[in-house]
């Protein structure tokens, strides 16, 4: 269960003290999809970051099946990020000198061998389409196909939770779509909590659970 309590963001600029998050709670369950949508700059982007084990807030607590990602060591942190956490951006950020195969695999190169995550990672890409790009590199992909294989590497570790920061914002509509209904039928087939942060109102309404944010605020 991912279970966020009085999340605070607050950074200080010579105008004054920026507040970026308000007292922002909420809780999903294994199996819960849930979107927060908002204009840029009304705080996802942060949450998502706090959420993910990349941002610590400046005050109240974030726990994921009650580990607080923030009270861990360094090492720790990163490898419960790797191991627990899936990120899927805005951009897609594949390595342009590795074939997509080896993209989807490079969460696996850290922490405990994995002999299987090759077999996985050829199930995922054929999952996502990819089943006859698994030797190209990015530069020879589409914008849609690059963050499908990006969808695929952000589940090679078959996180607990998987968060997505626009990701579909790159894309044009039809692509848009395609990417949406991917989404939506591999969080379907695994028990991952999914939460998407978008200003697409055609994103955002695909799920169960919707939040809006605006100036930092969280609302049903």
């Amino acid at each position: 269960m991912l279970e966020a309590s009085n999340l605070s963001k607050r950074y200080p600029s010579p105008a004054g003290e920026l507040v970026v998050l308000r007292d922002v709670s909420l809780t999903l369950k294994p199996g819960d999809s849930a979107s927060v949508m908002g204009p840029s700059g009304s705080g996802k982007s942060t949450l998502l970051y706090i959420l993910g084990g990349l941002e610590p807030p400046t005050s109240g607590t974030v726990t994921l099946d009650a580990t607080d990602p923030y009270t861990l060591s360094p090492a720790s942190l990163a490898a419960f990020r790797n191991r627990d956490i899936g990120f899927v951006l805005q951009d897609h950020c594949l390595l342009p000198q590795c074939t997509v195969l080896e993209n989807v695999l490079v969460p696996t190169l850290v922490g405990e061998r994995d002999d299987k995550a090759a077999e996985r990672a050829r199930a995922l890409l054929s999952q996502v389409g990819l089943s006859d790009r698994v030797d190209h590199k990015p530069a020879e992909l589409s914008g849609g196909e690059k963050q499908r294989a990006a969808i695929a590497r952000a589940l090679i570790r078959q996180p607990r939770l998987l968060l997505c920061d626009e990701p579909t914002g790159n894309l044009d509509a039809e692509t848009a779509t395609v990417v949406a209904d991917l989404l939506v039928k591999l969080h379907a087939q695994q028990p991952a909590i999914l939460l998407v942060v978008t200003h697409s109102e055609a994103l955002g309404s695909r799920f169960e659970r919707r939040w809006t944010m605006s100036r930092g605020a969280l609302s049903q």
